[in-house]
């Protein structure tokens, strides 16, 4: 699936979340019921998640140039990591409000959360649908995926707990609701936030062992040690590696270069890392540290 295809299924959902937001939030304020208008609230959140996923799918598809020699494939990092944080930050919100409510209950017009609700879990179970393969293969699509699939499971809940208020009148359960509703947000979110952040910060992939490259990268004969390394991802799924390679002798320029192939081999092979910069050095003044302090 290309990301022009991505683009036009992110487009669709978008439409299908607006037409949920602007039910729900007319339902929501006629009804009177938080755990509605949080439905509502979240919904919103999944038309900016996706309005921001489509965005930083059409800035990645440009070419890179000189003076962004990376192009602009970070977008869709950054498009993950707000998602999450935004959703956190709703999260807490409704926390915040649904404590108020449970605390105050109030009455509640019940038949409308109940048919909106119903009207969410469909529609978003069709942009469910539409996102549910490419999320598997990307960290920007699968923050706005993971947006669509909490709220129709929320959306579930207010269903049922407009169907039990209809026949209980048990009204703080609209507060309660809400409270689950918060919680599984900020569940079901974090690891999204953390992910795109270590991304974002350039952390080492989880993936990438440095100790155990530098064990197998040093029993090749011609290598004495290995040090100044940097591992990082561009994107969720690009890698890049540089280090620079101490050789033991001063090796013909041929030489050099086939052992730089076997080491560029074993991080392919074995770290599936395909972005790759080693600079060889012999009899070198420098920092042989592993991983650099001066860098």
């Amino acid at each position: 699936m290309n990301q022009h295809q991505q683009g036009i299924k992110l487009l669709t959902a978008i439409a299908i979340n607006l037409i949920i937001t602007v039910s729900q939030v007319i339902g929501g304020i006629i009804s009177g019921s938080i755990s509605l208008l949080s439905d509502a609230l979240h919904n919103l959140s999944d038309v900016l998640a996706l309005v921001l996923s489509w965005v930083a799918t059409k800035l990645s598809l440009k070419q890179n140039t000189t003076g962004k020699t990376f192009g602009f494939k970070r977008a869709e990092m950054m498009a993950a990591f707000i998602n999450a944080a935004a959703l956190i930050v709703i999260a807490v919100y409704l926390i915040i409000e649904a404590v108020k409510r449970f605390l105050n209950p109030q009455i509640i017009e019940s038949s409308w959360v109940i048919w909106l609700a119903g009207l969410s879990i469909v529609l978003n179970g069709i942009s469910v649908w539409i996102l549910h393969h490419d999320s598997k293969h990307s960290l920007n699509i699968k923050s706005a995926y993971i947006h669509l699939l909490t709220d129709m499971f929320t959306s579930i809940a207010v269903l049922l707990g407009g169907v039990l208020i209809k026949l209980y009148e048990i009204y703080w359960l609209d507060g309660l609701l809400t409270l689950l509703i918060a919680g599984y947000i900020i569940f079901s979110t974090w690891k999204i936030l953390m992910e795109s952040m270590r991304v974002l910060m350039m952390f080492t992939p989880s993936e990438v062992e440095i100790e155990s490259i530098k064990n197998k990268i040093c029993k090749l004969p011609d290598v004495a040690n290995i040090h100044h390394v940097h591992a990082w991802q561009l994107t969720d799924h690009q890698i890049h590696f540089e280090a620079h390679i101490d050789f033991i002798k001063d090796l013909k320029l041929s030489e050099v270069e086939n052992n730089l192939n076997k080491i560029r081999t074993i991080l392919y092979r074995d770290y599936h890392i395909e972005h790759v910069t080693l600079q060889p050095e012999f009899d070198h003044c420098d920092h042989k540290d592993l991983v650099s302090q001066h860098a």
